[in-house]
């Protein structure tokens, strides 16, 4: 792979190459995407929807829209100390066709602002409550009317594929969803393959999948603009990731490590004195000591060392991405970027006790369980009701259904796959309290 191609500016749709030394210096296209983004409503609904502590009603606690800007502001600093190395070690980047350190931090942020668009209400249970239906549900009932990729994709139901979904799928009157650029979409895709073969590597880009059967074409579009490196070959689509795409990651990972972490301590399920404690053995190398000490409540301890400690992550993820850019840009490179840390024991240190006391905690739990059931009574009824049209043999009951479903789904292609993933897609898109009000409407207990 190299750098003049993944960096492509081109939009769904284009019929003339974009050059970036032509770009309008006011408005960038990579800036633009990170508008397009932030003015979407499927981002604005993020800001109801769970990042760890479901349904929270205190201030302090993240929802997917603050875990997101968050994630983009790590992204955009990742990208720009990366963007000034490359630019460094390959001069002709800048000085023929015009890049600066800037376009690389605009397309991080701009992909790690999305990288969460496509997850469904109640957090990761919500990607599982989907899945199982399909998988144990009563969604299973389709299997034998779907190929064997178009089923995986519904029982591993996988919200990066559903973002890439939502970022890229045409529609009457908005060709290309939300027009991205092709660089940025490259760097969104953390796991640039189908649903099958499932995790046939080690490789950390063959963990998951990237796009669904019905967005493979577009997919493969992106993939060969940007010159993705095709890592297997016959009928099973499978590349290498956009490089760019490790800073994404690595972004989500200091995100969650430290924030996630934090929202533990604030919501008391995890005591002040294990914060310090954990936090200042990730710092230890890097911590003022005269500026900590003085320093005289906790809250402002924590908060200290929180930056500290995203500032330590970012800079030896830029160490790590450089070291290792070659093999990175062959495709070779088979580790998220955190894994290859100095600090890996403390980053391991803070996660395990997250996942006891917050990941684990009864109040998670509890509303998790909630959610399952509210994701299987929505899927339940809508995706019955296209199934029964599908075979026409809507009762009335079904023609109300159907009128709760969007003016932009549209139901006249007959095939039960594209029919049944847009309903997916639908309930996907839900914010934790509509999924929960179209739950009660559903079962008569909201009028």
């Amino acid at each position: 792979m190299n750098w003049e191609q993944l960096l492509s500016l081109k939009r769904y749709g284009d019929t003339n190459k974009r050059l970036r030394k032509e770009q309008d210096e006011t408005r960038l296209g990579f800036e633009v995407d990170y508008d397009r983004i932030i003015f979407s409503s499927e981002f604005r609904s993020l800001q109801d929807k769970t990042q760890v502590i479901p349904l929270s009603k205190t201030d302090f606690i993240h929802t997917r829209l603050t875990h997101s800007l968050e994630v983009s502001v790590v992204g955009r600093s990742l990208g720009r100390k990366v963007g000034q190395r490359l630019l460094e070690k390959y001069p002709h980047l800048k000085n023929i066709h015009g890049y600066q350190i800037n376009d690389f931090g605009a397309i991080v942020a701009a992909a790690a602002l999305a990288h969460d668009i496509g997850n469904p209400p109640f957090g990761h249970s919500g990607e599982k409550a989907i899945g199982e239906y399909f998988k144990t549900g009563n969604g299973n009932r389709f299997k034998s009317e779907l190929t064997a990729k178009e089923y995986q994709d519904l029982c591993d139901f996988e919200g990066n594929a559903n973002g890439f979904k939502i970022l890229t799928e045409s529609r009457k009157g908005r060709g290309g969803g939300l027009r991205l650029s092709y660089a940025t979409l490259g760097a969104f895709t953390k796991y640039p393959k189908e649903s099958l073969p499932k995790k046939p590597t080690s490789h950390i880009a063959d963990k998951k999948y990237g796009f669904f059967q019905s967005d493979k074409e577009a997919f493969m579009d992106v993939a060969t603009e940007l010159g993705l490196k095709q890592t297997r070959d016959g009928n099973d689509i499978s590349f290498a990731r956009h490089p760019l795409t490790f800073l994404v990651e690595a972004a989500d990972d200091i995100c969650y490590t430290i924030i996630d972490f934090e929202d533990g301590i604030n919501f008391g399920l995890i005591q002040e004195e294990y914060a310090l404690e954990y936090l200042i053995n990730l710092v230890r190398d890097t911590i003022n000591k005269d500026n900590y000490s003085s320093l005289t409540n906790t809250e402002d301890r924590i908060s200290y060392l929180r930056a500290l400690a995203i500032n330590t992550l970012i800079n030896e993820s830029v160490e790590i991405f450089m070291s290792n850019e070659e093999s990175i840009l062959n495709g070779t490179f088979e580790n998220a970027l955190l894994d290859m840390s100095r600090y890996k024991a403390q980053i391991k240190d803070i996660i395990d006790i997250s996942v006891k006391n917050v990941y684990n905690s009864m109040d998670v739990i509890d509303k998790e369980i909630a959610g399952y059931e509210v994701i299987n009574v929505l899927l339940d009824s809508f995706v019955y009701t296209v199934y029964k049209h599908h075979k026409g043999n809507l009762s009335n009951y079904d023609q109300l259904i159907l009128k709760v479903l969007p003016e932009t789904l549209d139901l006249k292609d007959n095939a039960l796959y594209h029919n049944i993933l847009d309903i997916c897609n639908f309930v996907a898109r839900f914010s934790d309290s509509n999924a929960i009000q179209t739950y009660r409407k559903l079962k008569g207990n909201h009028l």
